[in-house]
């Protein structure tokens, strides 16, 4: 028995060592090799050290980028009031409100007015919460591993989005104004109340999946997630407030007075006033840079929308030249344009400045960072993140953008008074989204846009939410 032991002991440390030592993982020879490329000269040790004691920004930034920032602009909009979205993911909403907002002061020549983030807010989570919930039931006889329900389970709500988000929302909720319903601690600070109602949404997916296995009728199934939302309306309640069926509301001029009295609105109402009676969807074009896709072609990403009756974010592809020059037609029109960017990839906060020279990571690390855009895309490295206005351009002698600048979501204290001005080279390979008004979208993009899109789908390292 004893020889016994011995020997199964004998061949477990054999086989644990082979497993160490299996092709793919790093065996001795692998680690000594691994280290023997590590010659560090007096200067590399001065480097560790620095590297260990201070922000990697700091020690790659290139102060010869440093200099005095040009903030002149050839071509810029009307300046308006800074935004702050604060700690949530709205991006999105603000920057299409900054749209509106300015659109409405254009066509009155004198009024401005404030919308209330909350109260669309409201609204958005509680329609995403039925378009997981009514997902979840539409996908209940797949496994729970399946990618589809594993979508809905994974990402139950959020604060992202894109401008079909408003458009959607607006156009059947209405708008009110920020006085009618002003922002909460939780409407500013979104992932504590994101947190628990994702969390009591995964409970509800389970119930009606369970419901639908049983041969439970959709009548019980419509029964039960009318409760069920009934719920995530009643906490949206506590954390962002009830929104108004009526208020008054007087608007004001640009120096804050109001003019003529107040007069009562519903939301609806209300939204068809300042905006003129146009409804927002069918009145714009979403385009997209993704070198990965055949350009001129239109995308449809499935199940990437903010209502289960609203549309799904389609956009027509396009090569960073058309884009530009759409952009420069609407901005010398007065047009501020709904945009979006992978903006923290070499951006200087301090100075509100992109430009991708701003810092020399692989100087600093004595490698390369050699991927393009595309390829940055398809590996997770880069995607959209974040929505601004698009404001102002600089044109060149010939007509071409030079830099460009966005009123920004972080507040009038951030950056160049609350803006980004970011170098052309850097839009070029940071720019993912732009939505452009119908007037200014050329025939053939037009005619691109109404084919039959291609539908993909939300994991695509691409469709990520704006935040």
């Amino acid at each position: 028995m004893k020889a016994l032991i011995i020997t199964s002991t004998a061949l477990w440390l054999t086989l644990a060592a082979q497993a160490q030592n299996k092709s793919g993982g790093i065996s001795e020879d692998m680690l000594h090799n691994i280290q023997k490329e590590q010659k560090l000269a007096p200067a590399d040790r001065a480097l560790q050290n620095a590297i260990a004691a201070n922000a990697i920004d700091d020690l790659a930034k290139n102060h010869l980028n440093a200099g005095e920032l040009d903030t002149y602009f050839s071509v810029e909009t009307k300046k308006q009031t800074i935004s702050d979205q604060k700690q949530s993911g709205r991006c999105w909403m603000f920057s299409g409100m900054n749209v509106l907002r300015s659109d409405f002061n254009r066509r009155t020549d004198s009024l401005v007015v404030e919308f209330s983030q909350a109260y669309l807010f409201f609204w958005d989570q509680l329609e995403k919460a039925n378009l997981m919930l009514q997902g979840v039931i539409e996908t209940a006889t797949k496994p729970i591993d399946d990618q589809r329900v594993q979508f809905f389970f994974h990402y139950p709500i959020g604060d992202g989005g894109t401008f079909c988000g408003v458009a959607d929302l607006a156009d059947k909720y209405g708008m009110v104004p920020k006085e009618a319903m002003p922002e909460t601690f939780s409407s500013d600070n979104t992932s504590k109340a994101r947190s628990l109602i994702a969390s009591k949404l995964r409970e509800y997916g389970l119930q009606l999946r369970d419901m639908v296995q049983k041969g439970k009728k959709q009548q019980a199934l419509e029964k039960a997630k009318t409760r069920m939302l009934a719920q995530i309306y009643h906490m949206l309640q506590y954390v962002i407030g009830q929104p108004p069926a009526t208020f008054n509301y007087a608007f004001k001029n640009e120096q804050g007075k109001a003019v003529g009295h107040a007069k009562e609105y519903t939301p609806k109402t209300f939204y068809q006033q300042v905006m003129g009676g146009k409804v927002l969807n069918g009145s714009f074009v979403m385009v997209m840079n993704d070198p990965r896709r055949e350009y001129y072609k239109t995308y449809e990403v499935e199940y990437d929308r903010h209502t289960y009756d609203g549309h799904n974010w389609k956009y027509v592809n396009l090569p960073m030249d058309d884009i530009e020059s759409m952009a420069i037609d609407a901005l010398k029109a007065g047009q501020k344009l709904y945009s979006s960017y992978d903006v923290g990839k070499m951006l200087d906060r301090k100075r509100g400045y992109a430009d991708t020279e701003n810092f020399d990571y692989a100087l600093l690390f004595g490698t390369t960072f050699g991927m393009d855009k595309g390829q940055r895309i398809s590996t997770f490295d880069s995607g959209s993140t974040h929505a601004m206005t698009l404001t102002a351009v600089d044109l060149d002698d010939k007509g071409k953008a030079k830099k460009w600048k966005v009123e920004n979501s972080w507040g009038g204290s951030w950056g160049q008074q609350g803006c980004l001005i970011m170098t052309d080279r850097w839009l070029r390979e940071y720019m993912f989204r732009l939505v452009v008004p119908n007037e200014f979208v050329p025939a053939k993009v037009m005619n691109a846009y109404n084919t039959t899109p291609v539908m993909v789908m939300p994991e695509d390292p691409l469709f990520l939410p704006d935040e």
